[in-house]
């Protein structure tokens, strides 16, 4: 049976991480993993003044700071088990039948690592238990999972909606490609209709590429409107997004044209930032 990686922290992100898990779950007869790991600044020390003591006096500090380290480590496992018994529980109630958990220390990257070369997909959420839900700024794990990741992310939505439409984000590069074949190959978005959508100028290489993808997609047995739009990638993109009703973005996390900025570079996720729906990345 396939598996899928649901990455959780304990988060607001949480109950959607896990609605999208079961969605992805049902679709491609897979069971859920659920990992959570106990980053390393959950259990680190507090910082050690006793340098600025007394011998006497740092020694008595020192035995308070072991008993403290040892609480906090104590309250985190403790914590990250009640995370993954919630996670076991709603998964099971979203009608999972293989449902499995597991606890890690260390880096979320490092985790997954170890994980994802028998998984077929991961999904996290855009942002953390720490993150500040009145910004919209974009969880700094999501983004080095993003860039590490070897399977696809589904970056969850704060909420989930069934998907019935997806646009897929084309600008004709070897990420995007790895996603059209996904599509078509894996059961995960059968009966959904697809959109296509590639922003550059009519006449170019990009739109016949754009043609064979869609001819991909319509071989797989997908209903698919293709389109080659003028203008700024990610406005047209986030427009079409928005006046589509589009349950689902897919793209490439890195391309040969501006899209790959909206995941990396120096306008670090504006789609994912911007999109309040989940956003199906590929390396």
């Amino acid at each position: 049976m396939s598996t899928i990686l649901a990455c959780t922290d304990g988060s607001q992100y949480s109950a959607s991480i896990f609605q999208h898990a079961a969605w992805a779950a049902s679709h491609m007869d897979a069971g859920v993993l659920a990992l959570h790991v106990i980053d390393r600044e959950e259990t680190r020390k507090p910082a050690d003044l006793t340098g600025n003591l007394g011998f006497d006096a740092s020694s008595e500090l020192m035995e308070e700071l072991v008993k403290l380290d040892e609480e906090h480590s104590r309250v985190a496992r403790l914590r990250g088990k009640a995370v993954l018994e919630d996670a076991a529980r709603q998964l099971t109630e979203s009608g999972v039948e293989s449902v499995k958990t597991k606890q890690r220390h260390g880096s979320v990257v490092e985790t997954l690592d170890e994980f994802e070369e028998n998984a077929e997909l991961l999904v996290i959420g855009k942002r953390g238990e720490h993150a500040d839900f009145s910004k919209s700024h974009v969880g700094s794990n999501m983004e080095r999972v993003v860039r590490s990741a070897k399977i696809p992310v589904l970056v969850a939505s704060r909420s989930f909606r069934p998907v019935e439409s997806f646009l897929l984000a084309y600008d004709g590069g070897p990420s995007i490609d790895k996603a059209i074949d996904f599509v078509a190959g894996q059961t995960l978005l059968k009966g959904a209709k697809a959109h296509l959508v590639s922003v550059g100028k009519p006449d170019s290489s990009l739109q016949s590429k754009l043609a064979n993808a869609a001819t991909k997609l319509r071989d797989a047995g997908f209903e698919v409107e293709a389109n080659l739009l003028p203008g700024d990638p990610d406005e047209v993109i986030a427009a079409e997004v928005e006046s589509r009703g589009i349950d689902l973005l897919v793209m490439g996390a890195y391309g040969h044209s501006r899209i790959r900025y909206l995941v990396v570079g120096s306008t670090t996720a504006s789609l994912i930032r911007t999109c309040k729906i989940p956003v199906l990345l590929f390396r």
